[in-house]
């Protein structure tokens, strides 16, 4: 630590105020506890949530191109019928397509092929729009654990897949493996040209069991491991 020093060019007592010493810590000395004490309070300053508080939800989807193509389709039909609204109110004959419209609604009956046809078609595009707004979506990515209420996280089905494929070809005895994974099930197709067969299947429940555990998903899948033998080529 170097010793305090004045500025100079000033003398101290010119103008009534005390020069302040300029104080020089050393690099590798140890660290300041109260710097430690605040970035350890800033830290724990995240809420902790109870294990039933964090429940893990899906996450969301955007929908950007079902979004995109019904804004689409509003906007070119609200525009079309407001020039043809327009040119009708500035004394020009109305639309073709308009007229022939309207015609058609006036003298079809409701029980007409066509009629249902449309109806349902508009029924089916209806229960698409709901389903795609009622329904979170991105089913590819699992949600993870939750211990702090800020933070969200999610892993992709593939990324898990190839964790508990990476664990699975570790158990002695296998010598390929497919591991496909979903919302709800882990299941696992193994090949084993030694050891006995419920040999190997005991020891990839007990290493699976624990790589699921170790991706801390909200909500583990049910495993599922089938073991067999290679088969024969040719």
């Amino acid at each position: 630590m170097s010793e305090p020093h004045e500025t100079p060019g000033r003398d101290p007592g010119t103008d009534g105020t005390r020069p302040l010493p300029v104080v020089e810590q050393d690099p590798g000395g140890p660290p300041d506890p109260a710097t430690q004490s605040s970035s350890a309070a800033a830290y724990e300053a995240h809420p902790v949530l109870a294990p039933e508080e964090g429940r893990a939800r899906r996450f969301w989807s955007a929908r950007r191109v079902p979004a995109a193509l019904v804004a689409l389709v509003f906007l070119g039909g609200c525009g079309l019928l407001l020039y043809d609204v327009v040119a009708v109110r500035a004394d020009r004959p109305a639309m073709r397509w308009r007229r022939r419209l309207a015609r058609e609604l006036a003298e079809r009956p409701l029980d007409d092929t066509a009629v249902l046809a449309g109806a349902a078609a508009a029924v089916a595009v209806g229960l698409w729009l709901l389903v795609l707004a009622l329904t979170p979506g991105l089913r590819s990515v699992l949600p993870m654990r939750r211990d702090h209420a800020d933070v969200r996280a999610g892993l992709d089905r593939a990324a898990a897949a190839a964790v508990l494929r990476d664990r699975a070809m570790d158990v002695a005895g296998v010598r390929s493996v497919r591991v496909r994974v979903t919302r709800r099930r882990a299941d696992v197709r193994a090949e084993s040209h030694f050891r006995e067969l419920d040999d190997v299947r005991g020891d990839l429940d007990r290493t699976l069991a624990d790589g699921i555990r170790g991706l801390g998903l909200g909500s583990p899948p049910a495993l599922t491991v089938r073991v067999a033998r290679p088969g024969k080529k040719g």
